[in-house]
């Protein structure tokens, strides 16, 4: 049994399933996907378009889906009896369903560590207690969970292969409505888009007051969510929606507006330099706020160690704050040439993998 819960737990799900099927021939899987576990053979009973929720107060509104998906689920679990439930991120529904496989001694296998360095560090010990083994993608993760007796190994970032394809790949061409091209990445999930969104294109309409020749391109993640932008796009001059081409938006962009999360890093592993802005429900921010213990929120910064690229969260992303941050990085200059060396690092420290991949320390775990 595998479960992912969102669109980039279903890309990395589905290579980790592509290795699986070169490790154990024959291998049948199945839980809770999207399309990209779909595309590598895995039986979906449940689709990540209805998993994937943002927030306190959007979990809250969802609860009794959740609390129905979490009980059909066990029930399938008793029924198919899988040699072992593999849960990819996803910590919120993820990490309590470990606990009810444990119970049941049922192997798991982790995969993508829940950010517990960030924010319920006393996650750590009930983690080393319901799971088999963890399989980590940032190295310093593996320190973490040093001393727990959990079965701890880094596999690096899967991001890290998939770039270096994309940047050797030929260029494409992508309708740039303006000769200096920026990017806008305004997340994944409706809520994030409806939030963040807006913020973007107002910032993109007061920097093409004193500078036209700015364009931006948004990166839509699917025919529908292109279809929710296009709405809030209305007749905005300066900018097009491309669907399905992240990586390429990236590559030739000059500079992006990225909603935090994993295109930060995809962001930083395509030497893209970046803004990174972020808006969320009133309510999740105040927790947040209370809860995480570390200085920044970008994945990039985080793994650079300091803020590397500007970060303006809730009351602080406001085109005001964000403009002078993000003119230098469209033009070449010390600014835009010192951000890309230290996106060169990013990528650098996740280039390095371990011994086995991740495909070979699931199989390995499996059938141990």
């Amino acid at each position: 049994m595998m479960i992912a819960g969102e669109i980039s737990g279903d890309m990395h799900a589905a290579k980790l399933v592509a290795e699986l099927n070169q490790e154990m021939p024959g291998v049948e899987i199945w839980g809770i996907g999207g399309d990209h576990m779909r595309a590598q053979g895995v039986e979906t009973l449940v689709d990540i378009a209805d998993m994937a929720v943002l927030g306190v107060s959007e979990v809250l509104k969802r609860y009794g889906f959740f609390r129905r998906v979490f009980r059909d689920m066990i029930a399938a679990v008793e029924a198919r009896k899988p040699d072992a439930v593999i849960l990819v991120d996803y910590p919120g529904f993820n990490l309590r369903f470990a606990r009810q496989m444990h119970q049941r001694g049922i192997k798991v296998i982790y995969y993508i560590c829940p950010q517990v360095w960030a924010w319920k560090r006393g996650r750590i010990a009930r983690m080393a207690e319901y799971l088999d083994r963890l399989l980590v993608i940032f190295p310093f993760e593996v320190a973490v969970f040093k001393g727990t007796g959990l079965v701890t190994d880094y596999v690096g970032h899967p991001l890290v292969e998939d770039v270096a394809a994309a940047l050797d790949a030929p260029r494409g061409e992508l309708p740039w409505p303006a000769e200096t091209r920026l990017a806008l990445l305004p997340g994944s999930r409706v809520q994030e888009v409806e939030r963040i969104l807006p913020l973007m294109l107002e910032t993109l309409r007061r920097l093409r007051v004193t500078q036209p020749g700015v364009g931006a391109i948004i990166a839509s993640s699917s025919v529908d969510m292109a279809r929710r932008i296009q709405a809030l796009v209305g007749d905005a001059e300066g900018v097009n929606c491309v669907t399905g081409q992240t990586r390429e938006i990236l590559i030739q962009a000059n500079a992006a507006l990225v909603a935090s999360g994993t295109a930060t890093l995809e962001t930083a592993l395509l030497g893209c330099p970046m803004v990174v802005v972020y808006k969320t429900a009133p309510l999740t921010y105040a927790v947040a706020k209370r809860v995480v213990k570390i200085p920044h929120i970008g994945m990039v910064n985080i793994i650079a160690g300091r803020e590397l690229c500007p970060e303006f969260i809730q009351g602080a992303a406001r085109p005001g704050n964000i403009i002078p941050a993000l003119q230098p990085l469209l033009v070449d200059g010390p600014p835009r040439i010192e951000m890309i060396a230290g996106l060169r690092e990013v990528f650098d420290t996740l280039a390095h993998k371990g011994e086995k991949s991740a495909g070979e320390l699931v199989a390995e775990s499996v059938e141990g």
